[in-house]
């Protein structure tokens, strides 16, 4: 028994297997080779692993205006080589220039350790073996290769990567990777902050009326004109958290976990949740977000929602990845903290903290989930320390990675600092927790 499955099985308790089994998302099984098999994510729903229980990524090829990132098909392109210069992949940066504290900057294996394959590994389904450029054989999904994250600790832990839509002139992200979602067709389902939001293939939301029930629908007549059943084809049959309702002789509708599925008429973009504002509707959730801490609260904005502090105080998630040829993140801790300090207070850590503050958790205060944690942080520095370090503070954590509020924020609700940085804060800055954002139309 590996160390990962050691760790996972002395977190389980019974409370939390009660719980999983009502929450967690089902998924159709496909052949995987010896030694992979499914873990179940927060975040991102089942998640191929290897036999440890590390959750597998790709390495997907981006666009970016200067050229192209990530690896192509069947081509593995991160290796033990130390990157020291940009690549001049990410606009207005030039390439050539020298990349910071070289020094103690990991390779891309190093935070990426490649999935290996023994010299007789035979392709499966999805599942084949591409060369790597030292002579190994790798493994790879839809003939993307594939590789561990050294940030990974726990079987279905994903913090090295996500698979929420990202664009723009953003970096290269890595993508955790997992089976079919078990829908039929017609129907997706997106990673989004708040939660495996279930929609149709042409990225709409769908919808559920509390007063529904599986055999009878509460939504009928004047009701329809704004939320559209979701028809299902004469052939679809009942299967698994699935089946169908007859409404009227020869139409039927798809119902999921016993409830009738609609689209809303006024919907303007993928993944709306306006329909969640009349009464008694809400989206549909194939797996809900992990829990956030007791004491943080839900603030509307004036472009949406926010999630906030006990005092009001919009929560701001740091992100960053390098200009280098392999994009290697600069967001965690552990990473360089260059990028953001020079960001967040032109290199200053007292400007920092006075401008985008760390989101402190009392001494007794614990994660309630893998995903939001404690940690301990020495502010000037921005790195992990021991508790017992003179300089530690105790600090919130969402995916590892501390959060922030920012200074320039005076009331509830404000969020004057989301997009700081570049790139609307994707490529290296800060962007609000957004559990709904009407305005920018982003993903959530």
């Amino acid at each position: 028994m590996s160390r990962l499955t050691i760790i996972s099985l002395t977190l389980v308790t019974v409370a939390s297997v009660a719980n999983a089994e009502s929450s967690v998302e089902d998924y159709v099984p496909i052949p995987t080779p010896p030694g992979f098999h499914v873990e179940s994510s927060e975040l991102d729903g089942p998640v191929f692993a290897d036999e440890d229980g590390r959750t597998l990524y790709t390495w997907p090829s981006h666009k970016l205006r200067n050229g192209y990132s990530g690896e192509t098909p069947g081509t593995p392109a991160c290796y033990d080589e130390v990157s020291s210069v940009t690549a001049g992949l990410m606009s207005p940066y030039p390439a050539g220039v020298i990349l910071p504290e070289l020094d103690a900057r990991p390779s891309c294996t190093d935070l990426w350790p490649p999935v290996l394959a023994d010299a007789e590994a035979e392709a499966v389904g999805r599942w084949s073996v591409v060369e790597r450029s030292d002579g190994a054989w790798q493994w790879a999904f839809d003939e993307q290769p594939l590789y561990t994250s050294a940030r990974d600790l726990q079987p279905g832990d994903v913090l090295g990567g996500t698979s929420r839509e990202y664009g723009g002139d953003s970096p290269a992200y890595r993508v955790p990777i997992g089976p079919p979602p078990r829908v039929p067709p017609g129907f997706a389902v997106k990673s989004t902050l708040v939660g495996r939001m279930l929609t149709t293939d042409e990225n709409y939301s769908v919808y559920r009326f509390e007063q529904d029930t599986a055999d009878v629908p509460a939504c009928t007549g004047e009701c329809t004109r704004s939320f559209r059943p979701i028809v299902a084809p004469a052939l679809a049959r009942p299967a698994g958290q699935w089946s169908v309702l007859e409404r009227s002789p020869g139409v039927r509708q798809w119902v999921y976990r016993g409830k009738p599925l609609y689209t809303y008429v006024l919907d303007r973009r993928s993944w709306s949740q306006e329909g969640s504002d009349v009464p008694g509707w809400s989206n549909v959730l194939t797996q809900p977000p992990p829990d956030y801490p007791d004491n943080f609260t839900v603030q509307d904005a004036l472009a949406g929602r926010v999630l906030a502090d006990r005092h009001g105080k919009t929560i701001y998630i740091y992100e960053c990845a390098d200009d280098s040829i392999d994009q290697l993140s600069c967001d965690h801790p552990d990473d360089t903290q260059v990028y953001r300090l020079a960001m967040c207070g032109g290199g200053d850590a007292a400007r920092c903290q006075e401008h985008w503050p760390y989101v402190r958790a009392t001494d007794t205060e614990m994660g309630q989930s893998r995903s939001w944690s404690v940690i301990e942080i020495d502010p000037m520095t921005g790195r992990r320390v021991d508790r017992e370090d003179t300089a530690a503070i105790r600090v919130w954590a969402y995916r590892d990675r501390p959060v922030y509020t920012y200074g320039g924020d005076e009331r509830p609700g404000d969020v004057n600092g989301d997009g700081t940085g570049e790139w609307r804060g994707q490529r290296n800055g800060l962007a609000a927790y957004w559990l709904r954002d009407d305005y920018m139309g982003r993903a959530l």
